[in-house]
């Protein structure tokens, strides 16, 4: 059974990057037809799917985020990260990390339990 679990910071100043990894156990990041993703729910708003990191490396980042994000992986770690630049207040919000054979959903088969980011002065 496969297990993600979030770590990074709980508070980010405005302008910092915010960088967040998933470490994954139960399954190997490299195995094929999956997307690793990451997701997140800002307060009293909708789940946002952010974007992913594919089996083979390859990635996919919504528009409005692609400026600003970037999804890595190490393989040897099995493990992704997150890394959002230029944060604002707008960008707090609780991060998942997730697993799916598809993109773009926010409801995938497999999530970790989120960890909240604030981002504050």
């Amino acid at each position: 059974q496969v297990q993600l679990q979030e770590s990074g910071p709980g508070l980010v100043k405005p302008s910092q990057t915010l960088s967040l990894t998933c470490t994954v156990s139960g399954a190997s990041i490299s195995t094929n037809n999956y997307f690793w993703s990451w997701i997140r729910q800002p307060p009293g708003k909708e789940l946002e799917w952010m974007g992913a990191i594919s089996y083979s490396g390859s990635t996919y980042i919504i528009p409005s985020l692609k400026s600003r994000t970037s999804i890595s992986r190490d393989t040897s770690k099995n493990q992704f990260t997150l890394q959002l630049s230029s944060v604002t207040p707008e960008d707090t919000a609780v991060y998942y990390c997730a697993r799916d054979t598809v993109l773009f959903t926010t409801t995938p088969n497999e999530r970790g339990q989120g960890t909240p980011v604030t981002v504050s002065s």
